[in-house]
């Protein structure tokens, strides 16, 4: 099997997955956007996915995001931890930022954007318990979105967060599910949701994610393709 058939027939295999994730969840496959992460593959291997129709590309690193947003035409997320001496590289190709979780993020994103389009942000919201494992507490939610739409050239999309290796998915979804309803009350229009990836997505689909971000399900072991 060459790569384009082993990827093509990933795809088909996860698009499945969330279609009956979808369907157990009373939800739609059309409500769920899915992100593939190509962090350490090749740009041959974006080619493939663009070619196959994906349109959305996830990136945890500045320097591969931004040379391999010039090798596919879609939408570019920056979905790692993010370093303030970044911020203006980061925002010159990544349109939608899954990782803000500090006001001084804010303030450089905006301050760095040029486009006179806007850069959409998802918040990220801790669900560990651990310190330095990114992400803000619940209670930092609200002064951190009112700060974004302080900014026209930012929008807010909703929260993001990442399940905890040590915490069943399930409960770490379901507790990241009624923060989102929670925050939704104060903003309504912060609808999205971006959670779960190869391991867990589907139950992420199932507790509300909108953004599922996969990458070793659809383009194999991370370790044999770098």
């Amino acid at each position: 099997m060459d790569r384009r058939d082993e990827i093509a027939q990933a795809l088909t295999q996860v698009e499945a997955r969330m279609e009956r994730a979808a369907d157990r969840g009373g939800r739609s496959r059309d409500e769920i956007t899915l992100i593939v992460v190509t962090k350490n593959y090749p740009v041959s291997d974006v080619a493939i996915l663009q070619e196959l129709g994906v349109r959305n590309f996830g990136e945890n690193r500045d320097s591969e995001g931004r040379a391999k947003s010039l090798a596919a035409v879609g939408t570019w997320h920056f979905q790692g931890q993010i370093q303030s001496n970044k911020i203006s590289s980061i925002a010159k190709w990544a349109k939608v930022i899954h990782s803000i979780d500090k006001p001084k993020q804010i303030e450089k994103l905006a301050a760095a954007i040029t486009d006179p389009k806007t850069t959409s942000v998802f918040l990220q919201v801790s669900l560990d318990s651990r310190p330095g494992r990114g992400g803000a507490g619940p209670e930092e939610l609200a002064g951190l979105a009112e700060l974004v739409m302080q900014y026209p050239q930012l929008t807010l999309l909703g929260l993001m967060a990442v399940a905890p290796i040590d915490l069943d998915p399930e409960i770490a979804f379901s507790e990241l599910h009624q923060i989102h309803i929670d925050f939704q009350y104060k903003f309504p229009s912060a609808s999205g949701l971006s959670a779960g990836m190869s391991g867990d997505f589907e139950s992420a689909i199932m507790k509300g994610a909108t953004h599922v971000r996969i990458g070793s399900s659809i383009l194999g072991l991370r370790s044999l393709k770098r």
